[in-house]
């Protein structure tokens, strides 16, 4: 950081290399600090005064840590069994969504399978009813035709007769 600073413009530069000197002192202040402390050279009585006050309140707060601790345990195991049951209602929801969704996948498979033997169907009665419409034409044509022929063997009949009898 020094040597990026020192390469700045000269303004930005003053400033920066203040607040370097300042964090290198505060870096220095903390070092000794913790080589003090972590040295053990604290004054005996001060250490036995504080040890000895905070056992007059440590029985009381572990006994209340203690409370706080199994609350929390209670908690924590019931959230674990309505995880579990949540997971198992899930694992449920999901084997019924999958057995709805074969259903429904047969479902279609037989309405496909209905309607193309509809479709089947339908080509067959319109087949039918053609052949139908025809054989109702020729009856209906056979009909006049025997009809006509009746009416020329009635006529040819009187003919004969009439000159028959005329004669």
């Amino acid at each position: 950081m020094d040597l990026e600073a020192r390469s700045l413009q000269p303004n930005v530069k003053a400033v920066l290399l203040a607040k370097l000197r300042e964090y290198k002192s505060d870096l220095n202040n903390l070092k000794s600090e913790v080589k003090r402390i972590a040295s053990g050279n604290l004054n005996p009585a001060a250490r036995d005064e504080l040890l000895e006050s905070g056992m007059v309140d440590a029985l009381t707060a572990s006994a209340d840590q203690r409370s706080r601790l199994m609350t929390t345990t209670e908690r924590l195991n019931q959230s674990s069994d309505r995880i579990k049951d949540s997971r198992r209602t899930m694992l449920e929801t999901e084997e019924l969504g999958v057995s709805i969704l074969e259903d429904l996948h047969s479902q279609r498979q037989s309405l496909l399978h209905a309607n193309n033997t509809l479709h089947g169907v339908d080509d067959n009665i319109g087949k039918s009813k053609r052949i139908l419409t025809n054989m109702s034409r020729r009856m209906s044509r056979n009909k006049w035709i025997v009809g006509i022929i009746i009416s020329l063997l009635i006529i040819a009949i009187i003919v004969i007769l009439y000159f028959k009898l005329a004669k």
